[in-house]
Parts: structure tokens; C-alpha cells; sequence
């Protein structure tokens, strides 16, 4: 497989992780605050694969693209792992909460929205497949997509 070819791979594979992502939280199930943090890194992925695979660049630039989507595809897999920990009790997730925008809103509408919103804890699992939770299959995909661009970066043109 040549070097554009993993990093289509890889890229691809972020980017339907984000597009699972979006379809569970389409199905109903809401994500919660590290659900929203694996994200990040793989938007991240997507991109700069798309960018390296779609736009010609000198070798050291097209390297450096390769290690950041190494780096962000572990990040995600380091997050996911974390949730996952808190999910299984072995460790406290973040005591803080997500809530959407407030501006311009009056008291009596923000007491609305408060109520109405769908309460999603970092440590209770939504869903899950052969004992992994989403977060578990997050990590999991992760660290291969990770040496999917490791195998990329030490790949020659």
C-alpha cells in the first residue's frame, strides 16, 4: 500500500468515527463532555489527511502532516481510554458540565432549557458492543488508525 494510500486510510477512518459519532447522537443518544473531546482530534485526522492526500507538498511538510495525524489520531485514543476508565469506575471523569449557548435569554427560558435537557453523565454507559463502550471502540479504532499513520510516515514517497 503506498504512502497516499494509508493516509486516505487513515484519514477516512476519523472521519467515519466523526460520522458514527453524529449518528448515534442522531439515534438519541446525547453525548456527553469526553464524548465531545474524542472528536476534536479526529476532525483534526480527517483534515489534515485530506490536506496531505489532495495537495501536493515538499516531503518534510507532507512528514510533519503525518506525525500531527499520528498524534491527534492518539490523543483521541488516550481520551477514549480515560472515558472509558471513568465509565468503568476506576477513576473520576470531570465533575463539570456542558450546557448550549445562553445569550439573550431570559430567566424564565434558561430555566426551560435547563430542565428540558437531557441529563449525560461521563461515567454512565450509553451503548456498547462485546464489553467495549463507545469510548472503548473509540480508543480501540484509534490506536490502529494511529499506526496507520505511523506505517505512513516511515513509508517513502
Amino acid at each position: 500500500m503506498t504512502r497516499k494510500n494509508l493516509i486516505a486510510l487513515a484519514a477516512l477512518g476519523s472521519a467515519a468515527l466523526l460520522a458514527g459519532a453524529f449518528l448515534f447522537q442522531a439515534l438519541g443518544y446525547a453525548p456527553c463532555k469526553m464524548c465531545l473531546w474524542q472528536r476534536y482530534p479526529h476532525a483534526v485526522a480527517a483534515a489534515l489527511g485530506a490536506i496531505a492526500f489532495f495537495i501536493p507538498l515538499p516531503a518534510m511538510i507532507l512528514s510533519a502532516l503525518i506525525l500531527v495525524g499520528a498524534l491527534a489520531a492518539l490523543t483521541t485514543a488516550g481520551i477514549g481510554g480515560y472515558h472509558m476508565g471513568v465509565e468503568q469506575g476506576w477513576w473520576e471523569g470531570p465533575s463539570t458540565c456542558t450546557a448550549g449557548a445562553i445569550d439573550s435569554i431570559d430567566a424564565n427560558a434558561l430555566f426551560d432549557q435547563i430542565m428540558g435537557a437531557p441529563l449525560v453523565r461521563c461515567d454512565d454507559i450509553a451503548w456498547q458492543l462485546a464489553g467495549l463502550s463507545m469510548a472503548g471502540w473509540n480508543m480501540v479504532i484509534s490506536l490502529v488508525l494511529a499506526a496507520i499513520w505511523i506505517t505512513a510516515l516511515r513509508r517513502r514517497a
